[in-house]
């Protein structure tokens, strides 16, 4: 098969695969990794945050990706650099400062993977017709997620995999919760209980938990005695040298002063929409309950040689994620400690109805070389991906670097990439459409899973945390997927123009289902399945639209940098509105707060009424005879 007459099929899931695999490696496997290397969580929050900071700010280099060599070219040099960092990754895991290294290198992973998407965009539209571009626009979403999906379960697998074949036999830990058992965790008298094994030092070097058998009823508890459970276990594993002291800064705020912004317009502006708006209910007010907790001690059948450190890391294995760890995840055995006990707590969700059951695996493995291993096989992937696509990527004919590009013009080039964007034929119109089709939905998500969770007396769904992962992180994420792959195949068909008033509505009258829901709240696990498919299947469909415009919208001579462009617009029309979601469902309820979606939806008909689009883009056009 020719460059020329290649089928996207052989190129664009791995293209898409390879685009989505350094975000979430970056955003996601790097705080599991720092977590399971034992960096503390305020760390973590504060220092890999600034990792998003990259896919935020791409627009204002895209212009140089635009004006400087192919998109092809910068599609595999990107892939390559992409590979030596991971690989850099895999190296300074084991160092003793590898923090502040690591965290570099994911920097720059991070540049050089939001460069890597803006050239895979551009290229996207340069290889592929209008046509093709909406046909194929879906199948790029699938396996971006697919990427995601892959990242967050199978490479975090192996490295669990890593770790139990390395250090002690994995510890093992089965829980049972049901409304028929009795909460039975306390505060042990004696917090410092003798070692069985310190006078057998012949023992096997193992492991050894206490209770052997472990149930937690579902009897809901004061939050204040789960929290003072909580507390106990995390001191005690501090005292007790389990876990590393954090530097945690107290901050005290003056009592009855807020700020400006919350003393003139927000409290003020809540009040009103509380009094006019709120949902009015029989039970304002509850009182707060945490589901049912028991205390595991662990100890150590053997001393560790001197200046040895034995990291336990327990996590989920298997079962209903209802069940969870509350606290102790982390502990790590010396020649100091081991003559004391460990603590772990684990916490069952109150809305437990029914016995369930989970799993959990301690491992004591070389954690820093089973994640440098995880490392190398992922910078390995990426060398693949980069003489695969170095082989298959065809090589269009518009993809070309821009002529008579000097250092004395470039910077003059960079400044008229952005001004034509903005002299763009209904330029405003279009930024509108970026930026308020989706207001609704970037409200809705953010409360989607909140409204699951809560009980149906703050007007919930009172699903366990096992139940929402089934009914959104599964069936939504079908209904999501077989939408976006849908709506790519009818504007394939039909055009973007002939399928955008069905798309604008397919993206709003589904959430009706929400309404629905917070009205009647039905029992039906099945009812509340159907619902969250059918407003994520018209969400994926709807979206479509969305995506192609901004396809539409970027085409002419710098049609990467303008399509980054589009996506920091994106981003911003998702970030500000998800911002005031939680506030606003507080004071409205969320019967009220989902009618305020539906509300909101005028705004997705003006924005899509405003728009114009030339009827064939997307269209297959008719063979000339």
């Amino acid at each position: 098969m020719s460059n020329k007459s290649r089928s996207p099929w052989a190129w664009i899931p791995s293209l898409y695969f390879a685009q989505g695999l350094p975000y979430v490696a970056v955003m996601t496997i790097s705080v599991i990794m720092y977590k399971r290397l034992g960096i503390s969580n305020t760390d973590i929050a504060l220092y890999t945050s600034w990792l998003y900071l990259p896919w935020v700010i791409k627009p204002f280099w895209s212009p140089f990706v635009d004006l400087l060599k192919t998109k092809r070219w910068w599609v595999v040099t990107m892939q390559l650099l992409v590979g030596a960092g991971l690989a850099g990754i895999a190296f300074t895991i084991p160092a003793s400062n590898f923090f502040q290294l690591t965290l570099a290198i994911f920097w720059l992973v991070g540049f050089s993977s939001a460069t890597h998407d803006i050239a895979a965009d551009g290229f996207y539209m340069l290889a592929l017709d209008t046509h093709k571009q909406a046909m194929y626009v879906g199948i790029r979403s699938t396996f971006y997620r697919v990427a995601t999906i892959a990242g967050q379960g199978l490479l975090i697998m192996v490295a669990g995999a890593l770790e139990s074949s390395t250090g002690l036999k994995p510890l093992e830990l089965e829980v049972k919760a049901g409304p028929q058992y009795v909460n039975t965790a306390s505060i042990p008298a004696d917090s410092l209980i003798v070692n069985p094994y310190i006078d057998n030092q012949t023992a096997e070097f193992t492991f050894d938990i206490y209770p052997k058998e472990l149930t937690i009823g579902t009897r809901p508890i004061p939050s204040d005695s789960a929290l003072m459970l909580k507390t106990f276990v995390a001191n005690q594993n501090t005292i007790n040298g389990f876990i590393p002291k954090e530097g945690a800064v107290a901050v005290k705020a003056e009592a009855g002063k807020g700020s400006w912004w919350s003393e003139n317009i927000s409290a003020p502006l809540g009040g009103f929409i509380k009094r006019t708006f709120g949902e009015e209910r029989t039970i304002e007010e509850l009182p707060q309950y945490s589901g049912g907790q028991s205390l595991v001690a662990v100890r150590i059948t053997k001393a560790p040689a001197h200046g040895e450190k034995i990291v336990l890391n327990t996590s989920f294995k298997s079962g209903d994620k209802s069940i969870f760890l509350a606290q102790g995840e982390r502990v790590e055995f010396t020649s100091e400690n081991w003559t004391k006990p460990a603590y772990i707590l684990v916490q069952a969700d109150s809305k437990l109805d029914q016995e369930a059951s989970s799993k959990f695996e301690g491992l004591s493995g070389n954690i820093s070389f089973a994640w440098s291993i995880t490392f190398f096989i992922l910078a390995g992937l990426f060398i693949a991906f980069t003489l695969y696509h170095k082989f298959i990527l065809p090589k269009p004919a518009d993809d070309k670097p821009a002529k008579d590009v000097t250092a004395s013009n470039i910077l003059k080039e960079f400044f008229d990439t952005f001004a034509s964007f903005f002299k763009k034929k209904y330029v405003l119109s279009a930024i509108a459409f970026m930026l308020l089709f989706r207001f609704s939905e970037a409200q809705l998500v953010k409360m989607i899973t909140p409204f699951l969770l809560d009980p149906k007396e703050l007007g919930g769904m009172g699903l366990t945390t096992g139940d929402v992962g089934m009914v959104y992180g599964t069936v939504g994420i079908l209904g999501l997927t077989l939408g976006g792959i849908i709506g790519g195949i009818a504007a394939a068909k039909g055009g973007l123009k002939k399928w955008l008033w069905p798309m604008a509505m397919s993206i709003s009258l589904p959430t009706f289902v929400f309404v629905y829901l917070s009205v009647y709240q039905p029992q039906s696990l099945f009812l509340i399945n159907l619902s969250v498919f059918i407003e994520q299947f018209g969400y994926g469909f709807g979206f479509t639209a969305y995506m192609l415009f901004m396809i539409y919208f970027a085409d002419g001579k710098h049609k990467t940098a303008h399509y980054a462009i589009c996506t920091a617009f994106m981003a911003l029309g998702m970030m500000i509105p998800g911002m005031f979601a939680g506030w606003l469902q507080e004071l409205l309820g969320y019967q009220n707060f989902f009618i305020w979606i539906m509300i909101c939806y005028a705004l997705t008909f003006v924005v899509t009424a405003m728009i114009k689009v030339d009827p064939s883009f997307g269209r297959k056009e008719p063979a000339k005879s």
